[in-house]
């Protein structure tokens, strides 16, 4: 399925844009970057793990910290723009151990995109 704003230049270019940043998220040296992970998580970020824990930024910033590295492949991506500075994207995830169905709000600000909040439902 197409995205919802297909067709619509500026529309394109932020979903692509988001979507680069997504995938940049869920590779190790990024997630390992706590530097570039702070400018990339809102301020109010929010998630709801696919293990069920609620993260803030603060949280998410420390766990992600220690993580030992993984791989995750994102799959399917989906995206729309839901308003003039918001996208959603939708996505499954997959390491070498697990599958998610994935759903990520990205805001832009005056910086540049930001990830406000992400969640994660386990499959299978």
């Amino acid at each position: 399925m197409p995205p919802a704003s297909a067709g619509r230049p500026s529309a394109d270019k932020d979903l692509s844009t988001v979507l680069a940043l997504e995938r940049e998220l869920q590779t190790a040296e990024c997630r390992r970057d706590r530097e570039r992970l702070a400018l990339l998580l809102a301020d109010d970020f929010t998630e709801v793990g696919a293990s069920g824990t609620v993260w803030d930024k603060s949280s998410i910033l420390d766990l992600l910290g220690s993580e030992s590295s993984v791989e995750i492949e994102v799959i399917e991506p989906i995206g729309r723009v839901i308003g003039a500075d918001c996208v959603l994207l939708q996505w499954v995830s997959r390491t070498s151990d697990a599958r998610a169905r994935r759903t990520s709000l990205w805001r832009r600000t005056n910086t540049g995109w930001e990830l406000v909040h992400h969640q994660g439902t386990p499959l299978e």
